[in-house]
């Protein structure tokens, strides 16, 4: 059982008293307690777990994970090949392009890797792009490894009603194989597997206090697409491998649905990322082991006006997470309890102005804590995270920002 150490308003002023802010930290004792949640979760699968590495874009967090998982971790899911490279470079292997690449630039840097010893797969989704993928490579004098990436929405009626997001137009097992034999029959090209992320289960919230009468319907959506995804995965491994083009590994999943991403669905190895940091996204899923996780990535900005004597405002704080655009994406006041974001302003660029609470006094230099909406977008706004354990800084280390990097 998890027992926190507490990281209570007194203790986080104080820490931060001789800080600049704003700032970011990374609760060391929370991150690895959602490590080993993560890992019970997946325990009786027996299958390995891929971590996504832009849900944290932390070189040194992402070591503490391949250290403390050790063989139950396979690799990293990454987000460009231009990040596959830098984390190449940093010793980082099997590393699983989620998002297709058609620059030639990127898939000829995706081949120096792999004449360089790099286990490097990209995504595909299309005949073109295999061709055009196979081309560049054969003039390289390499083989790339494909991941044939496939829709996992839910469609119903007759296919007029989409519930997922927009990615591959791959969703059948026919057109799975087809496209298969198409990467077979490619010189420079190698099928490795297939990829599914079902993003109406792992992203799909169904305890939210954002209209809330939408959650029984979520939970339907959710279960629904378990049930038919599950099915129909399960199908496309089976006729791949009638037809000979057994892939290698099957992905699917994310921190949102661990618990219903098994073997039995045809996946072979699950992603995670977010689940490790807990943004405030992820408190408003039914699961036990969502429920289980703790939070553990924060910003504090600094208070520098009293409009009035109910209402701070603090410098900066507009960092708004990317998806639809709602109350769920701005980010989430934390310490001390009780404060809230005012709705005609909500979270801006120059100034985050706060209702106080009866018992909360600030005063001017105090910092605020917030938990941003998503995990990794948090670094690309901090060169840094201060890491804490037991209650006290332990290290300082640079996020992608601050190495220099901005991949997408």
């Amino acid at each position: 059982m998890f027992t926190p150490v507490s990281l209570d308003y007194p203790t986080i002023r104080a820490l931060l008293r001789e800080r600049r802010l704003p700032c970011a930290f990374v609760d060391l004792d929370a991150f690895d307690h959602n490590l080993d949640v993560v890992l019970r979760t997946i325990e009786a699968s027996s299958i390995p777990l891929r971590v996504a590495s832009k849900s944290l874009r932390v070189v040194a967090l992402l070591e503490r994970l391949r250290e403390r998982g050790g063989d139950r971790l396979q690799g990293l899911m990454c987000y460009s090949v231009e990040e596959a490279a830098f984390l190449a470079g940093r010793g980082f292997d099997d590393l699983l392009v989620a998002y297709p690449a058609h620059q030639r630039s990127d898939i000829e840097l995706a081949c120096d890797l792999v004449a360089a010893g790099t286990q490097i797969s990209l995504m595909i989704d299309s005949s073109a792009a295999v061709s055009h993928v196979g081309q560049i490579a054969s003039a390289a004098g390499v083989t790339l490894q494909l991941v044939l990436c496939v829709d996992m929405s839910l469609r119903l009626a007759g296919g007029r009603v989409h519930l997922g997001v927009r990615r591959s137009p791959v969703h059948d097992p026919g057109q799975v194989v087809a496209l298969a034999r198409h990467v077979a029959d490619t010189a420079g090209t190698k099928l490795h597997g297939l990829m599914g992320y079902e993003a109406q289960v792992a992203g799909l919230g169904d305890n939210s206090p954002f209209g809330s009468w939408m959650n029984p319907i979520k939970t339907l959506i959710r279960s629904r697409s378990v049930a038919e995804l599950s099915a129909r995965r399960a199908e496309m491994v089976d006729e791949l491998r009638a037809a000979g083009l057994s892939p290698t590994i099957v992905n699917g999943g994310g921190s949102g649905s661990l618990d219903t991403t098994t073997p039995a669905t045809g996946v072979t190895e699950v992603t995670a990322g977010s689940a490790f940091l807990k943004p405030h996204l992820f408190d408003y899923y039914k699961n036990p082991h969502m429920q289980l996780l703790e939070p553990a990535a924060f910003f504090a900005l600094e208070v520098t006006r009293q409009p009035t004597p109910r209402m701070v405002t603090c410098l900066g704080g507009g960092y708004v997470a990317s998806g639809q655009a709602g109350p769920d994406k701005v980010p989430l006041p934390w310490l001390p309890k009780g404060l809230r974001l005012v709705t005609e302003e909500m979270c801006g660029e120059v100034q985050t102005p706060l209702l106080l609470p009866p018992e909360v006094s600030l005063q001017l230099g105090d910092p605020v804590v917030f938990r941003h909406a998503k995990g990794g977008e948090l670094a690309e706004r901090f060169s840094e995270y201060l890491l804490i354990r037991g209650g006290e800084i332990v290290d300082t280390v640079p996020t992608y920002r601050g190495m220099g990097q901005c991949f997408i």
